[in-house]
């Protein structure tokens, strides 16, 4: 039963016996924090990862604290279209159905660099690759009342961000800040015009959450200077993993959760502090935006949604 408070913490999680849940980039920082906190309430996990020995590391882990739990690891690679369909198939043969799909990985400020089917790596792997596992799995979701899609989104997606349609790959010139913030802003885009499609099923729901400042590996792609600044800062802005996963698990598995909200931290601007609803950008809810760019993601990844 969740908190009365505004403390939510991982002691407010119901059980989630009986629960499959699937984890994109479980292998470290947030997503392991997600996948363990769900696995000691009892979900089957899924620990979706490109690197299938740092996913073995990250299970023996999460084992340790939770001796018993349920877990399986999916090699998934979102920086290919054919990584992501055969997972997606795999998952199918494994699994009736899936509760909680928590679309959690991600890389940031990473040079100029594409995905195998050339796309801007940051677009490719945070919006892209997500957008078509989602619509991949959403079979295995529809039949579920009561399951969830939560994204991970930033509050990089009000810095300097916006749906760069004239040149979406970057191809023309690249700035790996405005590349993070557009690929951030789609997270959010895709959560409202899922959301928006689902809402005539009545049993699967789209969510949205953002960590805040964690201590996450997400700031290996910073430039050395920003990246000294970052380290400089960090006693003083961010928070653990397991903080930062917080607004996830809220998303994903309070009861009071409704379609198309958007959870992060109460306090310090945002950065850190326990998950409320938040407020995205005014341009993340532009709808014909939205329309737009869900149109463009079904072109380039040839996954069409079945809502």
């Amino acid at each position: 039963m969740a908190s009365t408070t505004d403390r939510w913490t991982e002691q407010d999680i119901p059980a989630q016996d009986g629960r499959v849940a699937v984890v994109t980039g479980a292998n470290s920082g947030l997503g392991m924090q997600t996948a363990r906190a769900l696995a000691e309430h009892g979900a089957h996990v899924v620990l979706a990862v490109r690197n299938l020995d740092k996913g073995r590391e990250a299970l023996a882990r999460i084992s340790e604290r939770a001796p018993g739990a349920k877990l399986s690891l999916q090699r998934l690679d979102l920086a290919s279209l054919k990584s992501v369909r055969a997972a997606a198939d795999e998952l199918h043969a494994a699994h009736p159905k899936i509760d909680l799909l928590i679309n959690n990985a991600g890389v940031m400020f990473t040079p100029r660099q594409k995905t195998e089917d050339g796309f801007d790596m940051q677009f490719g792997v945070n919006h892209l690759g997500h957008f078509a596992l989602t619509g991949l799995l959403l079979d295995l979701m529809l039949r579920v009342p009561g399951s969830r899609v939560v994204t991970v989104s930033s509050f990089g997606h009000r810095i300097r961000a916006d749906i760069h349609f004239d040149d979406l790959q970057f191809d023309r010139s690249y700035n790996r800040v405005v590349a993070y913030g557009q690929a951030k802003l789609a997270n959010l885009m895709f959560t409202y015009e899922l959301q928006r499609r689902l809402a005539p099923h009545h049993t699967t729901i789209a969510a949205a959450a953002h960590p805040g400042a964690s201590d996450t590996e997400l700031t290996q792609n910073m430039s050395g200077l920003a990246r000294k600044g970052a380290e400089l800062v960090q006693p003083l802005l961010t928070q653990p993993a397991a903080m930062g996963a917080l607004p996830t698990l809220r998303a994903a598995t309070d009861p009071a959760v409704t379609g198309g909200q958007f959870y992060g931290p109460n306090g310090m601007g945002g950065t850190r502090g326990y998950p409320e609803v938040v407020t995205s950008s005014k341009k993340s809810r532009d709808t014909t935006v939205q329309q737009r760019l869900w149109a463009v993601s079904e072109q380039l990844t040839d996954v069409r949604f079945s809502v």
